[in-house]
């Protein structure tokens, strides 16, 4: 989207809805999640059980952002496999074998995302996350997290040198304002789910604007740093710029670390870093109907963890050749209505 709107042009706009979102929609759903000190289902019935003496009908409506939730993670599940493969082939050398051959490069990632094309990676991505999500959310990884995102964060700065533009005739385009808008809503992860789980677990002493507006600077200050980097990495492999997708991490800077000094090195910390960041995301994605098979059917943790995870798993194996179409569905459609319902709910 930088590049294709011509750099800041897209920036400007994008860095106003975050603010607007992170000002309103992040601090609703800690705090919603917070005063209810449970999920979507459980908050929703608090809040009509207050207006109307019925909680009943806030719990069903409930279920619509935990479905959300459900199909964001299953989708996701698939893409976490890619990068615990490129994580491996990191480690063993393989992807630095291949050099610059744009066409193994490119090869490797069409056979990876193929229908059925890595099924052995899946399953090991939905394992790993069961398991982190049975011992509970504050676990090993967000531990290593602590170490991780920041070593991400200097991969980053170190890799990014772009200077953006500014085209002042664009901003009249009512169509560069939606794009950004939908941008800033999906990074910021606001569909009446996740948000309100994690605001749940925040103790009443915690500053919840201030912790929105954290999560608004380091989500932004993360994707830019990707933008500095992806796009150099896409011009020199002969990419359209304006084109997008999993191929931009995938294929094009994998080029630009196989060609650069220590290269190998890079990568294979690149990949784990990024495993750890598509782990955490996945398990803020699962957490959402986990918990509501322990509220709605009296599983303990562990069990509602399997239930979820052999569901996800499968879909996810059977999704695999058209998760593009099913990512785009899901956050286009489903999670701004469990989003709408959350402020809703909050706010009346």
């Amino acid at each position: 989207m930088v590049s294709d709107w011509g750099g800041m042009t897209f920036l400007l706009p994008y860095v106003l809805f975050v603010v607007l979102i992170a000002s309103t929609g992040v601090i609703e759903e800690m705090a919603l999640g917070r005063a209810a000190k449970s999920g979507p289902i459980r908050a929703f019935g608090k809040c009509t059980e207050i207006r109307t003496g019925n909680k009943r009908t806030g719990e069903v409506i409930g279920v619509v952002p935990v479905l959300g939730s459900l199909a964001l993670a299953i989708g996701y599940t698939v893409v976490v496999g890619w990068i615990f493969k490129y994580a491996f082939l990191a480690i063993t050398g393989g992807l630095f074998r291949m050099g610059q051959d744009m066409d193994a490069i490119g090869g490797l990632f069409d056979g990876t995302a193929s229908s059925f094309g890595n099924n052995l990676w899946q399953v090991i991505a939905m394992i790993v996350t069961g398991v982190i999500m049975a011992y509970g959310i504050a676990g090993g990884i967000e531990k290593a997290n602590k170490v991780m995102m920041p070593l991400l964060f200097v991969l980053f700065l170190g890799l990014g040198a772009y200077i953006f533009t500014l085209n002042p005739q664009a901003l009249l385009n009512p169509r560069l304002w939606i794009y950004a808008f939908g941008q800033a809503f999906f990074s910021l992860s606001i569909a009446g789910n996740g948000t309100v789980i994690y605001g749940s677990y925040l103790s009443d002493e915690e500053n919840v604007v201030s912790s929105a507006r954290n999560v608004a600077v380091f989500d932004t200050l993360a994707a830019l740093l990707a933008a500095l980097v992806i796009i150099p990495g896409m011009a020199a492999g002969g990419a359209e710029l304006s084109s997008g997708g999993p191929g931009l991490m995938f294929i094009y800077l994998l080029n630009v670390f196989n060609g650069m000094p220590g290269g190998r090195i890079v990568e294979l910390v690149f990949y784990i870093c990024v495993l750890f960041a598509g782990l955490s995301s996945l398990v803020n994605l699962y957490e959402a109907p986990v918990e509501m098979m322990q509220e709605r059917f009296g599983l303990n943790r562990r069990s509602a963890v399997i239930v979820i995870a052999v569901f996800g798993g499968a879909i996810a194996l059977m999704i695999q050749g058209i998760v593009s179409g099913w990512m785009d569905a899901v956050s286009i459609y489903i999670c701004p209505l469990g989003a709408m319902l959350a402020a809703i709910m909050f706010f009346w």
